[in-house]
């Protein structure tokens, strides 16, 4: 079933560039580029959810990030 989200596709592939751009221009290597996003993902979950529901919030990204990949096997 598709996720409907309430940002564009134009929105998401432009940070998505920026992102990955700063990862090439600094030769990041895999290991170190997952680390970083991870700690991301963790300092905004720690800064912008409220505690109660953080756990919940991050089962949910785990959840989309294994879906994510597993249909990529697909592919």
């Amino acid at each position: 079933m598709a996720i409907v989200s309430k940002y564009s596709n134009q929105q998401v592939e432009a940070l998505l560039s920026d992102l990955l751009a700063v990862m090439e221009k600094h030769q990041t290597p895999t290991d170190l580029a997952l680390m970083s996003l991870g700690n991301a993902a963790t300092v905004i979950i720690n800064s912008k959810i409220a505690p109660a529901n953080r756990a919940v919030l991050a089962d949910q990204f785990a959840q989309a990030l294994k879906a994510s990949i597993d249909s990529r096997d697909d592919a």
